[in-house]
């Protein structure tokens, strides 16, 4: 099984870099748009993490500011490798657009 780019590999530099940024200047889950609380850590559901908005497995690029954003840990996991649908209208939070449900049938494709 190999490795994903931005664990392993000349992303991985980078990713932990824009990493920092991101953790620096966001505050709010990019997918359910509630705070994330950065004194809890992993394994809890709760924690952050960052997502890739188009996931690595559908061709995102792994080291990309603009293909970054902050989310709690449950949340990615639940959002998976699903692409966001063109039609879906995020509200604007925290000078970011951002979807606030975790309803992904609708928000998300399954392709």
């Amino acid at each position: 099984m190999r490795n994903r780019p931005d664990q392993d590999g000349k992303a991985k530099a980078t990713f932990k870099k824009l990493k920092k940024t991101i953790y620096a200047s966001q505050t709010n889950c990019a997918l359910c748009g509630r705070p994330v609380d950065f004194s809890l850590t992993f394994p809890n559901p709760w924690s952050a993490t960052i997502d890739h908005i188009i996931p690595i497995a559908k061709g995102g690029n792994p080291a990309s500011l603009e293909n970054l954003q902050l989310a709690h840990l449950q949340c990615n996991r639940m959002k998976g490798t699903k692409l966001r649908k063109p039609d879906a209208k995020p509200q604007r939070v925290s000078n970011r657009d951002l979807p606030l449900s975790c309803d992904w049938t609708t928000i998300f494709n399954n392709e």
